[in-house]
């Protein structure tokens, strides 16, 4: 080897080596550039230098006449730590963090019923001795401010509310909960939907968060978000004044658990959820006697005639390739067995992923609906009564490559080393969301990320076998994430994404 060649080969030998050592391949380009400098003569001396200082950490520059030395100097007060530092050294103790989920696991409630829920939050928050709180913005809504110098303001949002479900899962800790509505109908509860995690994920993150506020500079949000299953919550806040209480965010940032593996976590851009408009549908006959149907108006007939004739609008009027759904969840009808009811009543959760698909959905719903009444010979037209309405959720392309900017060099940097995968196109939501409402009503851009819940053996067992159908789903009764994995990836989702807008610290 003659000695140029001895000289690149030290050269790139070095650069290799510095760049292992500081994980920051961007140090290792600025040594490049700023070697082209200077003349080749002089490169290969820098080889032994660099050997003696490997295990150092801050970058200098020493320079004598026409030769560059490079030394590694360690400088801990001067070094700007990762993102994935700065989380890991500052992290709380997520053992505690597990009881916390199994105490909200186990105490549920409905939509717009969030009281003790709601206290929990508040009394937890309030230990960290850092944020002013907010309570009852919305029902039982709660929003938290902590102010850390000038920067971006980042809200993170989590939603707090229960279905109206009977448990199955047989944990130890499960629900067995029953409460009214805020129609006064008794029902069980079970935070079969996953915001019991999205509650105690967003408060470990606001402690790693306070921990390390000498990282980061700017204002942190958090809101705990009533009645999103109704669709209402979001909406609720905004109209209780939640922005007159609270900064206006820059960025708004919300996740949800999914019946993904635990451990996965993704992004991405573009839509992210699809709308879903309900509807309660009254359908008025005219009653009679079970033995004389000549002299009614069935209102059975005609809500089983709609219901089949309903299945013809995603089956028959739309393109395969687009998304629709038309669903009766519900029918109503009669209690006895001699007697041809007045009235039946019907549920309905339409659901699409473009505007002009949900607009002709709706269309043609209206008018099976008007269709089905005139075969019936009913002169009465079913009356259509909105129940919930979500909005098409967007992630923001700019606030979302942000985001995966940091997930990707956190989540398949260190973390993946114990098994956490990041994707920037993850599957997007079939189901709907309300977050979106927290940035649109003030014209603000957010960012929606998704990550699995599912016992990583299971999942595998199951998909090996082609059984992925019976992988437990959001608002199955059996829904129970594996608490440790799901807590860690979403705690650290959060934080994470909070960090990529606070500054002060390197991807």
């Amino acid at each position: 080897m003659n000695d140029e060649n001895f000289k690149n080969t030290c050269l790139a030998s070095a650069l290799a080596c510095i760049s292992d050592a500081l994980l920051r391949p961007r140090h290792a380009a600025i040594v490049q550039r700023h070697l082209q400098l200077f003349p080749s003569e002089g490169r290969s001396e820098l080889t032994c230098y660099y050997l003696d200082s490997i295990v150092c950490s801050q970058l200098e520059y020493i320079i004598f006449h026409d030769k560059l030395f490079l030394a590694l100097i360690e400088t801990k007060s001067n070094k700007m730590p990762s993102i994935s530092e700065i989380v890991n050294n500052h992290k709380p103790d997520l053992g505690a963090y597990e009881e916390l989920y199994k105490w909200f696991h186990a105490h549920p409630e409905l939509s717009f019923c969030e009281k003790e829920t709601a206290a929990a939050i508040a009394k937890h928050l309030a230990t960290f001795n850092a944020f002013d709180i907010h309570a009852h913005i919305g029902g039982h809504g709660l929003a938290a401010v902590l102010k850390n110098g000038t920067g971006k303001t980042v809200l993170l949002r989590a939603d707090i509310d229960a279905l109206p479900v009977q448990e199955q899962t047989g944990l130890e800790y499960a629900s067995t909960k029953r409460m009214q509505d805020v129609e006064g109908v008794e029902k069980p509860v079970m935070h079969a939907c996953g915001h019991d995690m999205h509650i105690t994920a967003l408060l470990a993150a606001a402690e790693t968060l306070v921990r390390a506020r000498d990282a980061w500079s700017g204002t942190l949000l958090l809101v705990f978000q009533p009645a999103e299953e109704k669709g209402k919550g979001a909406q609720a806040m905004i109209d209780d004044g939640l922005y007159e209480k609270i900064p206006i965010p820059d960025v708004v940032i919300g996740a949800h658990v999914m019946p993904e593996k635990a451990g996965v976590i993704g992004t991405k851009q573009g839509l992210i959820a699809s709308s879903a408009d309900s509807y309660l549908l009254n359908i008025n006959g005219r009653q009679t006697h079970a033995s004389t149907p000549h002299r009614g108006i069935d209102p059975i007939v005609q809500a089983a005639s709609t219901i089949l004739r309903l299945q013809t609008i995603v089956a028959r009027e739309t393109d395969p390739l687009d998304f629709a759904v038309v669903t009766v969840s519900a029918m109503h009808a009669g209690d006895a067995e001699n007697i041809i009811p007045g009235t039946a009543e019907l549920k309905l959760d339409i659901r699409a992923a473009r505007p002009a698909t949900r607009s002709r959905l709706l269309d043609s719903v209206r008018s099976i609906v008007d269709a089905e009444a005139l075969a019936s010979r009913n002169p009465h037209s079913p009356q259509m009564t909105q129940i919930r309405q979500f909005p098409l959720l967007f992630n923001d392309a700019t606030v979302t490559a942000a985001i995966e900017s940091a997930f990707h060099a956190h989540f398949n940097g260190v973390a993946k080393e114990v098994g956490v995968v990041y994707t920037p196109d993850i599957a997007r939501l079939q189901g709907s969301e309300d977050f979106g409402v927290l940035a649109t009503a003030v014209g603000r851009p957010s960012c929606f990320f998704l990550y699995g819940g599912t016992e990583e053996r299971l999942y595998e067992r199951l998909e090996g076998e082609g059984r992925m159908d019976e992988v437990p789903g959001n608002h199955s009764p059996f829904f129970a994430p594996a608490v440790r994995p799901t807590l860690r990836v979403g705690v650290e989702g959060y934080a994470v994404s909070a960090f990529a807008f606070l500054g002060k610290v390197d991807v």
